[in-house]
């Protein structure tokens, strides 16, 4: 029996998913079709390599070890394909962006149907987004960090202000009284007796604006831990509690009352963001189009 790449594909979509279903999912391909590759790099192997519950696939310790042999190379190989297929079909370019998934909802997603050329989105950290840049793995990130590498240029085209927000139904009069006296204690006890919201995968905003502001660590944690940014959006509209997140994700609300913008912060914590590319690249025109999108909705 010889090894299958497919198998290890496969392999590590369900470690890093957790799930057969969401395993399928992210490869496209039918969930029986997942599980037949574990079994086949299972026997293959001699060794069970997730120990298998309703909820949740867990890597045994010869799964962790084989995860961590296998996906320096085999992230190397994905990339090689990826590179390779963009070339084969020069008819229609296929440009690939990298950014944060609030950022696509807000700017790109309802543009995509219209653009003349293949387009792959990539959400993820910042750090790892630079990196696919400077190897050639994407085109362009959209970012609020700028990266050192020589090759590559970074090209400041908006601000996002970092803002705490309520819904509608919340009155923050107490809080403001005591920031209009400079009460910042008083301030934040109030705060820290009202509902919160963030994500699961970033409360980088809340511990800076906090930081910033209160001149100590966050000290409580939120009661409702959601996806995504739009997911506080949509939760917070019309309704009581609080959250601190990028204005530009919440302008639209706030203009029809669903939000309210609360406070800017005695600090004001506010990031350039830009268009990081390659400064080589033959792929400008799209790009330029790209640009152009991102300026008009941004403004």
């Amino acid at each position: 029996m010889m090894l299958n790449l497919e198998w290890l594909r496969s392999f590590k979509a369900i470690y890093e998913q957790g799930t057969l279903t969401q395993a399928a999912d992210a490869l496209f391909i039918s969930q029986p079709g997942v599980s037949l590759h574990l079994n086949s790099l299972e026997t293959f192997t001699g060794y069970k390599l997730f120990d298998r519950s309703p909820r949740k696939m867990v890597p045994t310790e010869r799964g962790k070890a084989l995860y961590n042999f296998i996906i320096e190379p085999l992230g190397k190989l994905e990339a090689t394909e990826q590179l390779f297929s963009r070339s084969t079909k020069a008819e229609r370019p296929t440009i690939s962006i990298g950014m944060c998934f609030e950022t696509f909802q807000y700017t790109l997603e309802e543009h995509i149907s219209r653009l003349p050329f293949n387009l792959i989105i990539k959400f993820g950290e910042y750090h790892e987004m630079l990196h696919d840049l400077d190897k050639g793995v994407l085109d362009m990130i959209i970012t609020p960090h700028k990266g050192e590498e020589k090759n590559l240029l970074f090209e400041p085209f908006s601000k996002e202000r970092i803002v705490l927000v309520s819904g509608s139904e919340l009155d923050s009069r107490p809080f403001l009284e005591n920031i209009k006296k400079n009460n910042l204690t008083e301030a934040a006890a109030w705060l820290k007796d009202q509902l919160w919201y963030s994500t699961a995968s970033d409360m980088e905003h809340l511990k800076r604006f906090w930081q910033n502001n209160f001149k100590h660590h966050i000290d409580f944690k939120p009661n409702y831990i959601v996806p995504n940014i739009s997911s506080i959006v949509r939760c917070l509209s019309n309704e009581e509690g609080l959250s601190v997140i990028p204005d530009f994700l919440c302008r639209e609300e706030i203009k029809s009352r669903k939000l309210k913008l609360v406070w800017e912060g005695n600090n004001i914590i506010e990031n350039t963001l830009y268009f990081g590319t390659r400064k080589k690249t033959m792929y400008a025109k799209e790009l330029d189009r790209i640009k152009k999108i991102f300026e008009k909705r941004m403004k």
